[in-house]
């Protein structure tokens, strides 16, 4: 399977970037080339000003169900018994995961079937996440004496500190509707209604204009990692600067006048 096999690719008129995760095979684990897959689709998405919005799906009984073991497995037999290996991937994959945050553009999780360990890490590491209710949520390193550490960092910034630690030490599923309740995902629909459900956000955002939402995105996520004053400091000056931009004046003026805003993404 080739590189633009395992990870499908539409964009349509509206700027929606359809990114489908096509190893169905392997439950669309995260291989070196799903891997480098993402990686190269998320930094060209960022770079294209057709692509307003990304919504990252999957093919197949699971959303993604974490590192490919049988092909991590395979790294013990070099003299170093795996190291270099298992540095590269565990890299790649933190790249990607902060390449979906670094990202200017919002990413949806559109998520069917089990999102597992790094899987459950990747929909974690969406901005936004929209679930089938019958899909369901772990982090199961602990079943075979493997803490889900990198899947941890995603996980506890979006959900509490108790739950993720219940998710992390148990490694038990947690459903669709539990989910939501601890914040994991936005909301959880019929499986009949997740890709409306999805295009339907997607489209509402993708209204907005992409110089504001590149800018937002990027404050929420340095402000979080600052302390409070910090924050307010940081943000107060993001706000001047979304003040003084094109958007921002055709926006208010729009909003005063009562019309429809023209967005120039600038």
């Amino acid at each position: 399977m080739t590189t633009d096999d395992i990870l499908l690719k539409d964009l349509n008129e509206a700027g929606l970037l359809r990114l489908t995760l096509n190893d169905a095979r392997r439950r669309n684990a995260l291989s070196e080339a799903m891997l480098t897959a993402l990686g190269t689709a998320f930094a060209e998405a960022g770079e294209n000003p057709a692509v307003r919005v990304i919504i990252l799906a999957a093919n197949g009984p699971a959303f993604c169900a974490g590192h490919d073991l049988k092909e991590m497995t395979s790294g013990r037999a070099q003299p170093d018994c795996g190291k270099a290996y298992f540095t590269k991937i565990m890299s790649m994959c933190s790249g990607v995961m902060q390449g979906i945050v670094n990202c200017p553009k919002p990413v949806i999780a559109e998520v069917t079937g089990i999102a597992t360990a790094a899987g459950c890490q990747l929909v974690a590491s969406c901005d936004l996440a929209i679930a089938a209710d019958s899909a369901q949520f772990s982090t199961p390193g602990v079943h075979i004496g493997l803490f889900c550490s990198t899947p941890m960092v995603a996980l506890s910034r979006n959900v509490a500190a108790k739950n993720a630690m219940e998710m992390l030490l148990t490694g038990d599923m947690t459903s669709a509707e539990r989910a939501v309740e601890i914040g994991l995902i936005n909301r959880a629909v019929s499986g009949n209604a997740l890709r409306a459900a999805t295009q339907e956000m997607a489209l509402k955002i993708a209204s907005k204009s992409s110089m504001t939402l590149a800018t937002g995105k990027r404050a929420f996520y340095a402000q979080r990692e600052l302390p409070l004053k910090e924050a307010y400091d940081y943000a107060s000056e993001v706000m001047v600067n979304n003040m003084l931009a094109l958007d921002a004046r055709e926006g208010i003026g729009a909003f005063i006048e009562k019309r429809t805003p023209q967005w120039q993404d600038a």
